[in-house]
């Protein structure tokens, strides 16, 4: 049974400081007043960041994938990172004993964070010394802002697990410290990993800035988080469906949305970390979750030994 939950109003753009605090959350735990405020503070959005950009994100069936696929091909270059076959994208969430970030999500606040490993390729060959993500994602408004640095994994654990801070150069210590005042203020720890297989188009000529992906088999689990565990991983989105994204700096051109329209593309607020929370029972699953319409196919293991 899905169960609906009601988005608070978002709260009005803040002049000079940070959006007011949060009040209690429909449906979520009732959090210590101390603790939502030193929450909000952490909240608030860096005026560090990579880049800006908005997102677009449907969910798309195999047969217009196909179509798809050949339409972006045609105008549009493939990522040199990935190939014909595409890549492995391993991302293990951090998140509260109350789920705050996630509760944010579906609450729609106009101001979130996430915090995640991630790692591209094969993660059945992750060891201490493969270079991984460590990406603070956030949402401002319309904006998703994200920043990252590369790390080996053993550095990574040591930052995001022990809570260690570790050898950086002068440009990153403002990030280095605002992941310590997370995982430490906010007492943050593993709490779902995701994994998909990537195809990646980058725009050219005048549409240079646009990104397009797609995401295959979207897996997770809700446990032996280290990303080059031997580990069940259970599909989490429908086999039949993939995860569409657009992502532009500043416009979408109108071929992509008149391709979308004519493809009868709908936009959805899914999120992979989200719908793996839901899917392990870690939170009721809200309007957002995506559900197979075939009760058998819901949620079938899925061991994954070598992939790229």
């Amino acid at each position: 049974m899905r169960l609906p939950f009601r988005a608070r109003p978002a709260p009005p753009d803040a002049v000079g400081g940070e959006p007011p605090a949060p009040g209690p959350r429909p449906g979520a735990p009732d959090t210590p007043r101390d603790a939502d405020r030193a929450g909000h503070a952490l909240r608030a959005p860096s005026r560090l960041h990579a880049f800006n950009r908005y997102e677009i994100k449907y969910l798309v069936d195999s047969g217009t994938v196909r179509s798809l696929r050949d339409e972006f091909a045609r105008r549009m270059d493939l990522d040199s990172h990935g190939g014909t076959a595409g890549y492995g994208v391993w991302s293990v969430y951090y998140d509260t004993a109350r789920l705050r970030f996630y509760w944010e999500k579906i609450e729609g606040l106009r101001f979130r964070r996430k915090l995640r490993i991630r790692h591209y390729g094969d993660h059945c060959a992750v060891t201490d010394d493969t270079t991984v993500y460590v990406e603070i994602k956030q949402r401002v408004n319309r904006v998703t802002q994200k920043r990252r640095i590369a790390l080996p994994y053993r550095l990574a654990r040591e930052l995001c697990d022990r809570r260690v801070p570790v050898e950086h150069d002068e440009s990153q210590r403002a990030f280095v410290e605002e992941v310590l005042e997370l995982v430490s203020g906010l007492d943050l720890r593993p709490v779902a990993m995701t994994g998909y297989q990537r195809e990646a188009f980058v725009g050219r000529d005048a549409d240079a800035g646009l990104r397009v992906t797609l995401d295959h088999r979207v897996r997770g689990r809700d446990r032996d988080f280290h990303l080059g565990a031997d580990a069940e991983n259970r599909l989490i989105v429908p086999a039949k469906l993939s995860v569409v994204e657009i992502k532009a700096n500043e416009r979408v051109p109108y071929w992509l949305t008149d391709l979308a329209a004519r493809s009868n593309m709908s936009v959805v607020r899914m999120s992979k970390y989200c719908q793996s929370v839901e899917a392990f029972g870690r939170a009721p699953r809200s309007v957002f979750h995506v559900v197979d319409d075939d009760p058998a196919a819901d949620l079938s293991p899925v061991t994954v030994t070598s992939e790229a």
